[in-house]
């Protein structure tokens, strides 16, 4: 299929419903969904509204039977060992602080993360170290971005017991070597939780192959529904954690005194869900399968070439990142001296409908040590075209001259 097959999927981008030519480059925030989604979801609503796991009747089974296929469909995505390691969240914030929160943490005890997190991977280790006493360190990366090993194997020798690390980091695209990172981290006997985030949209990941311990994914950055995500676990650390949400579809029986926990991964999701996202993230897992992650990463990089070569010679803009465009994946952020990122963005809005994220990115701990300001993101998928590439350089160019 061509870029322009899949176009006509996605209601914003299909010329036949909207006049209005809208030139998406904000998907590392949010990727657009495709009808296929919305059509999954909407039939949740008008041909079986009802709960999963709760009823006997036609209704339910129905609800039931598409939510353990979208289980399957996510497990199979991440090549889990099994459908149970597989817990369906809000999104990746929620699947870090169930992580943060079940796992046994003593005082004293080290996490080790990147200087370049996102805050949802930054602020719930700051909260364990008010709470529980854990110390919290911060390793930094090269001055381009890029990851340092060297330093990684360094800080494992203090004894840490949980490295968790942004698999491809929102603010410039680059992607860890996560297999290095596992096996040495568990050559030092700590466990590794992997932020895929911004990964999963564009790259195969093989959780068992990999070896990962813990791995969390927002939905609504993989065509999915937004209010969904998924956090996988090793079958046996999870079955070996406490829920830090409980109530209802987390035990089997309870008394006015005690109750016993279902088995994993209903332990882990506690209340009613969102049946109807749960369904559009199983059919996001199939989209997303039937594109090919080859066909994703050869698009992203197209795309951040023309983008990285045609702005090189405009006065003033900094990359952030390295300056090789293979390596921020479909990543593209800078700033420019002397003008604001917000207004830079606001522009290209009203210029060309081209829409892009400015500010910095839930990475404000970065930008404040590096005593920058804000900065503009682009970021594409594999919908985008090269001509809307090259009018977003064309547009940037009629700015820079303005301003």
């Amino acid at each position: 299929m061509t870029i322009n097959d899949y176009r006509i999927d996605f209601p914003i981008l299909n010329p036949q419903n909207n006049e209005k030519r809208i030139i998406y480059l904000d998907s590392a925030c949010q990727s657009l969904r495709p009808r296929q989604v919305i059509e999954a979801m909407d039939r949740y609503y008008t041909q079986y509204p009802a709960c999963s796991g709760r009823s006997n009747h036609q209704l339910a089974a129905n609800v039931t039977r598409l939510v353990d296929d979208a289980r399957q469909q996510m497990s199979k995505l991440l090549g889990a060992s099994r459908v149970e390691e597989i817990i369906f969240t809000r999104n990746t914030t929620e699947g870090i602080n169930l992580v943060a929160n079940a796992l046994d943490f003593n005082p004293g005890d080290i996490v080790l993360i990147g200087g370049k997190e996102h805050n949802s991977n930054l602020i719930p280790w700051q909260m364990l170290v008010k709470r529980r006493g854990i110390q919290l360190k911060i390793l930094h990366s090269h001055a381009d971005g890029s990851f340092d090993l060297s330093a990684f194997e360094l800080a494992l020798s203090e004894g840490v017991k949980l490295v968790s690390f942004g698999y491809t980091s929102n603010l410039d695209g680059v992607t860890l070597p996560v297999e290095q990172i596992i096996k040495l981290a568990h050559k030092k006997g700590a466990l590794v939780l992997l932020d895929a985030a911004q990964a999963a949209p564009q790259r195969k990941i093989n959780v068992r192959a990999l070896d990962i311990d813990f791995l969390a994914l927002s939905g609504h950055k993989i065509l999915g529904p937004s209010g969904t995500g998924v956090l996988y676990g090793k079958y046996k650390l999870l079955d070996g954690m406490n829920p830090f949400m409980v109530g209802g579809d987390t035990v089997a029986s309870s008394t006015y005194e005690t109750c016993e926990f279902l088995p994993v991964p209903e332990k882990y999701e506690a209340g009613l869900q969102d049946y109807a996202g749960i369904i559009g993230l199983g059919a996001a897992a199939r989209y997303l399968q039937s594109v090919g992650f080859d066909a994703i990463q050869k698009q992203e990089f197209l795309l951040n070439k023309i983008m990285t070569e045609g702005t090189n010679d405009i006065q003033g803009l900094h990359l952030i990142g390295p300056a090789d465009p293979a390596l921020r994946g479909g990543i593209f952020t800078f700033y420019v001296d002397g003008i604001d990122s917000h207004r830079i963005a606001l522009m290209l809005d009203q210029m060309a409908n081209i829409c892009v994220r400015s500010g910095q990115h839930c990475v404000h701990s970065w930008f404040n040590a590096k005593g920058i300001k804000g900065s503009v993101r682009a970021s594409t998928y594999f919908y985008n075209t090269q001509e809307e590439i090259e009018l977003f350089v064309e547009n940037l160019k009629k700015i820079r001259k303005v301003l």
